[in-house]
């Protein structure tokens, strides 16, 4: 628990505040505050520094409050450093931050807070915080959302693989009173689903499409699709061992989409919801898919495998294809889908690719104000002839490591319906090393801003 309501508080005088002061105001606060504790504060060498913190004792010796330095911009990390100073104890924030920059604060406390204890149990005591009343509820929603990304995404495959993460769904949709249709194995081939079914078929633990519907018919349709190949092998073209070290993570694309629809459910959004999730394993055994095999897609369009390590393109051509079917109003999709992404902008900036301008627009300014950023990229139409094949409608590998994001992007574009609004989101899904707030492993990348994106949008 890393959360308290007031509701729950039984004794408030055993609660601590925190006050952050910048070095602009630490002069003022000195002059405020009673001699015994400036001189203590100064004495212990604090400057209101970003990352500092100190312990303000009363007239008793006991802790009446911890000051911390902050900066000017950004909250949502600023409770960061000083949870990992904090004993255990329960404290509020204390000080006139507008709502949303509470809201910031509040969510990156539980941030700083998260383990991954589903092997490893933590047993450490931690810090608690009352949450005022006007931000508990979002506060509350916004880290149970980023904490089922950071989970799922973390849980090996051994127990998260295509039916695991069916199960994931549909613990989902019962908590919301939503609708499922899951289609497993060769089902995916009656139904018309040839691409995932080629890319899922060489593993043991079936492939299928996850299929989720929530609200009403009569509100614009929203649909999320979401990357789920649970583990890649690279297929017949196999991955190194270290670049097969962290494909558990390969599904973080079905977790965003999983955790969004869960925020859309939970706010009441008034929108006709659907989550696809081609989920499946891309293994190795004798009916694997091939390099040079032509699959035929759900849209009818044919895609020859150049190579079988770009497995997620060819799923997503199925999903993509059948969420435009009903003309939706929009549709996103996310996945941990190219390397080349990581090398254009890094591990911490997803590119962001629309075939709107302002819906692109929208979604990165949501992010620059939840501090989820992403940066949009175009979908430059003069590479689609890196994709074209001599013998089929598309390659699934372009011909040039050049500007693989933007490839791949342009690929998934061939099957989204040219009159349907729709985002990609190009994630990592990961955290290569500790941070305050971000620990390493699992992570939502671009959540928050597309949550807070849907809710203007949907308003």
């Amino acid at each position: 628990m890393c959360y308290l309501s007031k509701a729950d508080l039984t004794d408030d005088s055993s609660v601590i505040p925190l006050i952050p002061v910048t070095s602009g105001d630490f002069d003022h606060w000195k002059e405020t505050a009673p001699a015994e504790q400036a001189r203590w504060v100064s004495g212990s060498g604090f400057k209101a520094s970003a990352g500092q913190s100190c312990a303000v004792p009363d007239a008793t010796g006991a802790v009446s409050a911890w000051l911390f330095g902050t900066e000017e911009n950004g909250s949502l990390y600023v409770l960061c450093q000083l949870v990992a100073a904090l004993p255990e104890g329960v404290y509020r924030l204390e000080c006139d931050w507008p709502r949303q920059q509470r809201v910031q604060a509040g969510l990156g406390w539980g941030l700083a807070l998260y383990r991954f204890d589903r092997y490893k149990t933590n047993k450490k005591p931690q810090p608690v915080l009352l949450l005022d009343d006007d931000i508990e509820d979002e506060v509350r929603s916004l880290f149970q959302a980023q904490a089922l990304v950071r989970n799922l995404v973390n849980t090996p495959t051994e127990h998260m693989g295509p039916e695991q993460l069916a199960d994931a769904v549909a613990l989902e949709a019962n908590r919301f009173g939503a609708d499922t249709d899951f289609v497993t194995g060769e089902d995916l081939l009656t139904r018309n689903f040839p691409a995932i079914h080629a890319v899922g078929r060489a593993s043991n633990n079936q492939p299928r499409l996850l299929d989720m519907r929530w609200g009403a018919e009569d509100q614009p349709e929203l649909v999320l699709v979401g990357k789920g190949v649970c583990f890649d092998t690279g297929g017949l073209d196999l991955k190194s061992a270290s670049g097969m070290a962290l494909m558990k993570k390969d599904m973080g694309g079905a977790a965003h989409a999983l955790a969004l629809a869960r925020l859309v459910m939970e706010h009441k959004l008034p929108v006709q919801l659907r989550l696809l999730i081609p989920a499946v394993e891309n293994a190795v055994s004798g009916n694997a898919y091939r390099p040079g095999d032509v699959v035929t897609t759900r849209k009818g369009l044919t895609v020859e495998i150049g190579n079988t390590d770009a497995e997620g393109r060819v799923v997503l051509a199925d999903a993509l294809a059948y969420a435009s079917e009903s003309l939706p109003d929009l549709v996103i999709d996310f996945a941990t889908l190219t390397g080349a992404a990581r090398i254009a902008l890094g591990a911490d900036l997803p590119p962001l690719f629309s075939n709107r301008a302002e819906v692109a627009r929208g979604i990165q300014q949501s992010g620059d104000e939840m501090e989820d950023p992403l940066w949009t990229m175009p979908l430059y139409q003069p590479y689609r002839k890196q994709i074209e094949s001599p013998i089929a409608d598309l390659n699934n590998s372009g011909s040039s490591s050049y500007g693989g994001c933007i490839t791949a992007a342009l690929f998934l574009e061939h099957f989204v319906d040219p009159d349907v609004a729709w985002v990609h989101i190009d994630t990592f899904a990961w955290n290569q090393a500790d941070r305050p707030g971000r620990p390493q492993g699992g992570e939502a990348l671009g959540l928050r801003a597309v949550f807070g994106y849907l809710q203007s949008r949907y308003a």
